[in-house]
């Protein structure tokens, strides 16, 4: 099978296409035809040896998969050969046939097309996790999205919108705050590019400020860290919850003082780590996740597709904050 591979630590100029072996499901494993791959944020980290496992070289990236089941494993009972099914792998995505663990395999509805799949699970799953189990975002509160046209992002804005909450979109161009804003959002401000010094810090809070209203944000989505975090916190309401959810700008520093004074909560949010700690929660997520999709409520904006010889571009347009929602490898 052709397998778009990491050989050497580095960005995704490193990544060669190759020839590996058909991987074999074990037994509770498929195998899967690919048809597409979703590409994250973690796919940049993992070939960097930045990510919170490091696979045996040489792997493929990607973790998020659409395709027809090809074999089952031992004791294989829930799918059946030729099922069309969304599978999270971790990594080895990124190759014509991957394997993948049954319990993290769903199965697609009728109407969704792999590419829709294979942009769907990771991004929707984190954002559902932290805006429900996380946040306990209800209608009527207003939620600030920083990164609102990225994957995850964007995801938050619709299922926002959705939950009926006001949604407020930070992005950093225009472009992209017409695309929040195509998908939910009520207003958004762009932000300017960081890092930020302590005056520019203080504009920035006055600008989310401003956006999200007298009361603040009774929850902040962060999908974007580093000075950012700072100046949004300070934005936030009374009893709100600010949502850590990743830093392509960067780990953030925030000072203390402010959860205190604003009597509120900063929550993590790691949905990997959720989908083993609680699978039932998980499965309920992903029911109600299709079901929205299906009653057309949500729908991923894929801006890019790429063959799979090219999936090093799509890291990179990825990595570099130029994708606008999500990209998707496809593998004929």
């Amino acid at each position: 099978m052709k397998a778009i591979v990491s050989e050497q630590i580095g960005g995704p100029q490193t990544l060669v296409l190759r020839e590996l072996e058909t991987p074999q499901p074990g037994p509770g494993e498929v195998r899967l035809r690919v048809r597409a791959c979703g590409v994250n944020y973690p796919d940049a980290l993992i070939i960097e040896d930045k990510y919170q496992f490091r696979p045996v070289r040489p792997f493929a990236p990607g973790g998020e998969v659409a395709g027809e089941v090809e074999a089952l494993g031992a004791d294989v009972t829930a799918f059946q050969v030729g099922q069309r099914v969304i599978a999270l792998v971790g990594h080895g995505g990124m190759a014509e046939q991957v394997v993948a663990k049954v319990t993290k395999c769903l199965a697609m509805p009728p109407a969704m097309s792999f590419v829709d799949a294979a942009a769907f699970i990771f991004t929707y799953g984190t954002s559902w996790h932290a805006l429900k189990q996380r946040a306990a975002l209800q209608a009527g509160d207003t939620l600030l999205v920083l990164g609102a046209a990225g994957g995850v992002g964007l995801a938050a804005v619709q299922l926002g919108v959705a939950v009926g909450a006001r949604v407020i979109a930070a992005v950093s161009s225009e472009e992209k705050l017409a695309l929040a804003k195509a998908h939910g959002a009520v207003d958004g401000v762009v932000y300017p590019q960081g890092p930020f010094d302590k005056d520019g810090t203080k504009a920035l809070a006055e600008l989310f400020k401003g956006v999200c209203g007298k009361q603040g944000a009774n929850v902040i989505y962060d999908a974007v860290g580093g000075d950012y975090a700072e100046a949004a916190l300070r934005a936030i309401a009374w009893e709100g919850r600010f949502l850590i959810v990743g830093f392509p700008a960067g780990i953030p520093r925030l000072p203390l003082n402010l959860p205190l004074l604003k009597g509120c909560q900063i929550v993590g949010v790691f949905w990997g780590a959720f989908t083993d700690r609680d699978p039932v929660a998980n499965q309920r997520n992903n029911e109600e996740l299709l079901d929205l999709y299906t009653q057309g409520k949500i729908r991923p904006h894929v801006s890019a597709q790429y063959p799979l010889a090219d999936a090093g571009r799509a890291i990179s347009a990825l990595a570099e904050r130029r994708a606008l929602g999500k990209l998707v490898v496809t593998i004929d």
